[in-house]
């Protein structure tokens, strides 16, 4: 009998929905304050995960998940470039 591999789970900071870590995206702070979406998911840095589409994003930052998420003020541009990534991943 073969044992069944266990799928990492993650929940999605704007809507607090629970899903296999590869159905959702990572977003990456690492040692130098860069924050950018991480679509291997292996990138060093502190992860936090939402869902593969613009509105669990939006809501992210609106709701200032990713400020509590990464302790620290993310300014108004890093928001633009990750939705801009955001859209060049969906497509």
């Amino acid at each position: 009998m073969q044992k069944k591999k266990k799928v990492p789970q993650r929940k999605c900071i704007a809507c607090q929905v629970r899903g296999d870590k590869k159905s959702l995206v990572r977003v990456v702070k690492n040692k130098e304050n860069d924050i950018f979406l991480d679509p291997t998911g292996r990138a060093n840095g502190r992860g936090a995960y939402v869902c593969a589409n613009k509105e669990c994003l939006s809501k992210a930052i609106k709701s200032k998940a990713f400020n509590r998420a990464f302790k620290m003020d993310v300014e108004d541009s890093i928001y633009e470039h990750l939705l801009d990534e955001l859209e060049k991943i969906d497509s």
